[in-house]
């Protein structure tokens, strides 16, 4: 049955693919990049620009393809904040960080300087590595593991990468870190069921001070609110919970999403528009893509603000018949209604939320 839906997810563009499952998809948040990685061990890099036939569209363009060299799956790919630098989480235990050789003048045509070089490698984890992010500040890297840990690298100058702390909290493979948008605290999520939230102590040792639980199965996704008072998840259990700072260095449970059949593998949080907390992007191996609104009361204590939420799009078979992997708002001012999303097929596709009266405005036309 047709749902009756504000808005509608439509297909944008569909760019030059992987030769194999296509796991993950991220926008450059300060240019006009995006990048996926791949089970085929390379990363795709594409390019976008006002259409110059039509300024109020954009074009896309398949830029260049690093062969990275990890000799397994590329799991997860990441840019640091200043988009200068990209890093790769490989199934062969290695996450790489890579930087274009030599960057072009300003004005000049991007695609005329497109090498990239392997600037750091962060060696260590036991077993596979299946997420890579940076902090805010771009000062710091976080890598997980099938090894059940989770490390935490500083990065210095002249391109040097310290592992500063080991991270053992979890009793299974974790799948998934994730920084606060402003300050330094790290979460993970794991086959264990549990998210666990890290911080740096005094005496320089990072720690675990708070574990979730609530989910019945595989957390395989986390992404924090833009503000970053709260913070998203999704697992096996088909739905996705919303957690909250009720104190300082406490979080507790404040809200649950329901419209998947089968395991949830990515959302993401944009900042939506108007006045509510932003939209939340989910997807996995039901081949959907649902879109969510989030809202909350006010409220004087802001700890005890009541949550709601409505599904405002959704989209079936997004990839066809294959399970989607990944999916990420734009983070680029004037750009947040566009999505972007990889699947097992390999194929990258960008993804427009409209209005659907505007939708049907134009196909009326």
């Amino acid at each position: 049955m047709a749902l009756d839906l504000p808005f509608s997810l439509q297909l944008y563009t569909d760019l030059p693919g992987h030769e194999d499952c296509a796991w993950q998809v991220a926008w450059n948040p300060a240019k006009p990049l995006l990048a996926s990685c791949s089970a085929d061990k390379s990363v795709r890099l594409y390019s976008y620009r006002k259409d110059p036939y039509d300024p109020s569209k954009l074009s896309f363009s398949y830029l260049t393809t690093i062969q990275t060299g990890h000799k397994k799956t590329v799991r997860s790919v990441a840019w640091a904040p200043s988009g200068k630098s990209l890093a790769t989480a490989s199934f062969d235990a290695n996450s790489a960080i890579w930087e274009k050789s030599e960057a072009p003048e300003d004005g000049e045509d991007p695609s005329e300087s497109e090498e990239w070089e392997c600037v750091g490698l962060l060696e260590g984890h036991e077993n596979e590595c299946k997420s890579v992010a940076f902090s805010g500040t771009g000062t710091l890297i976080a890598t997980c593991s099938r090894d059940k840990s989770v490390w935490v690298w500083e990065v210095k100058p002249d391109a040097e990468y310290e592992c500063i702390n080991v991270m053992m909290d979890h009793s299974q493979d974790v799948k998934c870190v994730s920084w606060h948008p402003t300050e330094e605290i790290l979460a993970s999520a794991s086959y264990d069921d549990t998210i666990k939230l890290y911080i740096d102590d005094p005496d320089e040792d990072w720690f675990c001070f708070a574990t979730l639980s609530g989910h019945v199965g595989t957390v395989w996704s986390l992404v924090w609110a833009p503000r970053g008072d709260y913070l998203a998840s999704s697992s096996d259990d088909l739905t996705i919970r919303i957690w909250r700072r009720s104190a300082k260095h406490a979080w507790e449970f404040a809200h649950q999403l329901k419209g998947h059949t089968r395991s949830i593998y990515s959302i993401s949080w944009g900042t939506g528009k108007g006045d509510n907390l932003g939209w939340i992007a989910s997807t996995g191996s039901d081949g959907k893509i649902n879109v969510w609104e989030i809202s909350e009361s006010p409220q004087r204590d802001a700890a005890r603000a009541t949550l709601s939420s409505r599904l405002v799009a959704s989209v079936s078979s997004a990839h066809g018949v294959y399970d989607v992997n990944s999916v990420q708002w734009c983070p680029r001012s004037g750009l947040e209604e566009l999505l972007a999303t990889t699947a097992d097929d390999g194929s990258v596709r960008i993804w427009r939320l409209s209005s659907t009266a505007l939708v049907s405005d134009r196909e009326c036309t």
